[in-house]
């Protein structure tokens, strides 16, 4: 496809992939289904409570926006790009939903709980690099995930351009992968939560709440989009006032202000010391807090359902980022002053054990009393925010698996209201998984579920980073100007690299500690257990290749991808006209207002 054929864009021609043929942009425009044909017939109809129930039921029934393009002759990836771009998801979140959802899925139990497993492992001082270099890892891997979301805000926003950027076998893995990880992360958390009751409860059995949560969250996703992100919002919100509570509360119990106990200071980065276990045991934290930071990505997944994507999404995606770089910094450095990491309650906790948490053990060693019992409620706050958004990513992750026919249509079901509700209903089946929670083996049942998902963020990091140096690669070998791009990355394709490669330590890192264990003797058991993951998606790719056999295309070339079927606006003399009043009008601002709006 040669840049020529798609020039003109804002007079309606878009150009198909490797073809000369043109179709109009307004047909896979991603504004398409904001048709609101649906919701003039509700208005036409009776008021009343009769009135009220049928556009209830209405509002059930599936909605097909008219792409006005002939896709017989298309292959299989122009399909896929043309119904990614065409999806009839609402456009309702705003900026304040957008980021705290980033927030929301990534603070959770991986900093309340799992920060505890962490400072036992590799001690204070681990604990504080790691989660810092993991987060500019992150930092750059979502300044790449903005970059291709606003430019792409198409439905499955990251899923479907890994097909288009790299070839349909790494999206098929990639999406199928992704999917795998919410699938198994709804039942855990729902268990995590019934298991967070008996901190106060242990009479009643933990089926009870199991069934009094999944049916919570599966009233909230009924409510489609809106309703899942104004719950979001809150839960974000509790979670984030308990972190700088207890970010003031450790200053003071570090400077001896607490009932009990005077000075703290760093005594415990002396005694017992600031790392633990020698060079394994700071690559065990370095892969802990990768692990914690999983579901980041989720502010690029919700492109397709946001109002404004190239006004929110840049916001979004630098200042959620540096959000959660000081929530788990900060509060992770009060930690380690507080907690030494030889203090038995964090030895050989779960991951869902509230009573290992290095927040709640700080709060209990200052001998506080009721504190404890409401922070291990903002810990079921994040638990059940997680099993929440499990259901979004999940959904949306199917219905894009079915636009890009690798999974059943009926997958890709979307209602007037833009629920896709048969994914929905798929991702709750998968929750009821939870009353295993009742059997004598749900050890051993949640152990291999958890190693099936436990490097799936790793991959996807990994493939957003060289979906978008395959995307930059594109745009110079077809000759289009970066101009075009309404949002581009701070960290460039530079830092597509570092984040690339730094996802590549992480695998290669947890390979090793996979076979040699910390503190046991190497056994296949252990290392499946870490790294069955890795094995399941070379599965996904095997089974692709023999599905398509002769159609299979493992990688596309740069001069074939499509860089027009969904693209929002590419107008570079546009974007550059702006781009120079707001440079003019930071000009005016003072220089703290600059460097803040650079970075945030």
């Amino acid at each position: 496809m040669t840049p020529n054929s798609v020039e003109k864009s804002s007079q309606g021609s878009v150009a198909e992939i490797g073809t000369n043929k043109s179709y109009s942009a307004d047909a896979v425009s991603t504004h398409s289904y904001e048709d609101n044909s649906s919701d003039r017939r509700v208005k036409t109809q009776p008021r009343g409570l009769k009135g009220h129930i049928k556009n209830f039921c209405d509002g059930f029934k599936i909605y097909k926006p008219e792409l006005g393009v002939d896709t017989s002759k298309m292959t299989d990836l122009e399909k896929a790009n043309v119904n990614a771009a065409s999806a009839p998801l609402k456009r309702k979140l705003k900026s304040r939903h957008i980021q705290m959802i980033s927030i929301g899925s990534a603070i959770g139990t991986g900093l309340f709980v799992g920060a505890g497993s962490a400072l036992s492992t590799g001690g204070p001082a681990s604990v504080i690099i790691c989660y810092f270099l993991v987060g500019a890892m992150i930092f750059s891997t979502v300044q790449a995930l903005g970059e291709l979301a606003v430019a792409f805000p198409v439905a499955g926003s990251f899923l479907p351009l890994c097909s288009r950027f790299l070839s349909p076998a790494w999206g098929f893995t990639i999406a199928w992968n992704y999917a795998m990880q919410w699938f198994i992360l709804l039942p855990l958390e729902l268990v995590a939560a019934s298991m967070t009751i008996k901190y106060w409860n242990t009479s009643v059995n933990s089926s009870v709440w199991v069934t009094v949560f999944f049916v919570v969250i599966m009233i909230i996703n009924i409510f489609g989009v809106r309703g899942y992100a104004e719950v979001e919002f809150i839960l974000s919100f509790l979670k984030v006032i308990a972190i700088v509570g207890f970010a003031i509360l450790g200053i003071i119990l570090n400077c001896g202000g607490g009932p009990v106990g005077g000075y703290i200071g760093a005594k415990y980065f002396y005694n017992p010391g600031a790392f633990a276990n020698g060079f394994k045991g700071f690559c065990s934290v370095f892969v802990t807090a990768a692990f914690s930071f999983a579901g980041t990505e989720l502010v690029g997944l919700t492109s397709a359902e946001t109002e404004n994507p190239a006004k929110t999404l840049p916001t979004a995606t630098k200042q959620v980022f540096w959000r959660i770089t000081l929530f788990y910094i900060v509060s992770l450095t009060l930690i380690g002053l507080l907690v030494p990491y030889n203090d038995k309650r964090l030895l050989g906790a779960s991951s869902s054990d509230a009573n290992a948490s290095p927040f709640v053990i700080a709060i209990e060693n200052a001998h506080i009393k009721v504190l404890p019992s409401i922070f291990n409620g903002v810990i079921l706050v994040s638990i059940l925010s997680v099993a929440n958004s499990a259901v979004f990513a999940c959904s949306r992750t199917l219905a894009s698996l079915a636009d890009q026919s690798f999974a059943p249509k009926c997958f890709g079901y979307i209602d007037r209201k833009g629920r896709p509700l048969i994914s929905v209903g798929i991702s709750l089946l998968f929750g009821l998984l939870s009353y295993l929670a009742a059997s004598p083996k749900e050890d051993i049942v949640f152990t291999w579920l958890m190693a099936l998902s436990g490097l799936s963020s790793i991959c996807t990091w990994a493939v957003i980073c060289l979906s978008h140096i395959r995307f930059r690669r594109a745009m110079t070998v077809q000759g289009r100007s970066l101009d075009e791009l309404r949002f581009k990355s701070i960290c460039g394709v530079t830092g597509s690299y570092l984040g690339f490669v730094l996802n590549i330590v992480v695998l290669i890192v947890e390979f090793w500690i996979s076979l040699f264990p910390l503190g046991a003797d190497p056994s296949a058991q252990a290392f499946f257990e870490n790294y069955i993951s890795i094995v399941v998606n070379i599965l996904f790719i095997i089974g692709y290749i023999l599905w398509k056999r002769r159609k299979t295309i493992l990688w596309i070339r740069a001069k074939d991808i499509d860089l027009i079927t969904g693209r929002t606006d590419y107008d570079a003399e546009l974007n550059r006209r702006e781009r120079a009043e707001r440079k003019a009008y930071l000009h005016s601002k003072p220089w703290w207002y600059r460097v803040y709006k650079f970075w945030c």
